[in-house]
């Protein structure tokens, strides 16, 4: 493990400290994840209970109340309802906070007869849709929607198990395709029926790894390769349009998209794949982006978040800079 950051600085007290100092979700996640204090610890009690009466974490929340929301049209749009809901389920939040206990009964209200969990989306004509909006599913949102609703605490609801084991069962040799479920239609994203989806295999994979007991399994092990492949040889490949070139490098938060931060954040919470070159080599591209102190600044943003710490580009962002970190640690304990 050899890298910019191993070479010239460590996470050291200043760093952390400025990360406890940034704003409450930061300061709890870091807590949590980097410092490794527990739950019960008062400190991160109270950075809880501040995240949680901070404005725009209170706005998110009061958002999840209408959900489903709009139809999706564009699944990259980052404002939509459901990259709003994995963004509070990364924060922390459980169903048995009020909020997220409030939308229960809609966020599950929507199932299809084959277990996946539906939304609305809405596939012009064009594209082979109806033009219509519509309740069903496509590979590169339910599992998003699935994997909220595990992390927040429905991890072994059998609604939840029923929508994963449906959607583990779809992978093919090569990693999970471009589908969803007949009401789309007979939509397909802009590339070849065999190739695999690149968004949808990471959200997959997203998901797949909340479950301790199929971290080594097959299905995660070729997912993740999927992956590291399509790194590998991203000058050559680049399956329904999505490219791992200078756009992917940049860093973004929140995790909405096919990215650097995401994939990293992602693979590292798979120890065996944590040696693979491939990784290693995506990982050195992350750290060479950090400044002098160790702090990491967004070099893109999602204009639906520009109130947040992570919607300038001119400025260190502690939710960049602690996701960066976080992988970071994942890979070098030490």
């Amino acid at each position: 493990f050899n890298t910019h950051m191993d070479k010239n600085y460590l996470l050291n007290k200043a760093l952390i400290n400025w990360l406890l100092q940034s704003n409450p979700w930061t300061a709890y996640r870091t807590r949590l994840d980097l410092l490794h204090q527990a739950e019960s610890d008062p400190a991160v009690s109270a950075a809880r209970i501040e995240m949680f009466t901070h404005p725009l974490v209170a706005g998110l929340t009061n958002e999840i109340q209408t959900w489903p929301g709009d139809a999706i049209t564009n699944h990259k749009n980052a404002g939509l309802l459901l990259h709003k809901l994995v963004f509070l389920a990364d924060l922390g939040l459980k169903v048995t906070d009020t909020p997220i206990k409030a939308a229960l009964t809609h966020l599950l209200a929507y199932r299809s007869s084959d277990g996946p969990l539906q939304v609305i989306v809405n596939i012009p004509t064009h594209f082979g849709g109806s033009g219509q909006n519509t309740l069903g599913w496509i590979l590169c949102d339910t599992p998003s929607l699935t994997y909220s609703l595990a992390v927040m605490g429905l991890k072994d609801d059998p609604v939840i198990l029923s929508a994963v084991d449906h959607l583990a069962g779809l992978v093919r040799p090569n990693g999970f395709p471009c589908t969803g479920s007949p009401e789309i239609g007979r939509f397909r994203g802009p590339g070849k029926k065999e190739d695999p989806c690149p968004i949808a295999n990471l959200i997959m994979l997203k998901l797949l790894i909340q479950y301790p007991d199929r971290l080594n399994s097959p299905v995660v092990l070729s997912t993740a390769d999927t992956i590291l492949n399509l790194w590998e040889h991203s000058q050559q490949q680049h399956p329904y349009l999505f490219q791992m070139g200078t756009d992917f490098r940049k860093l973004k938060a929140p995790l909405v998209w096919y990215d650097l931060l995401h994939c990293l954040d992602v693979l590292t919470q798979i120890p065996s794949i944590r040696m693979d070159p491939r990784l290693l080599d995506m990982l050195a591209v992350l750290t060479d982006q950090a400044n002098e102190l160790g702090q990491f600044t967004p070099t893109s943003i999602w204009t639906a978040w520009k109130e947040w710490d992570f919607g300038l580009k001119k400025q260190p962002s502690p939710w960049v800079t602690f996701l960066a970190w976080r992988i970071v640690t994942r890979m070098n304990p030490a």
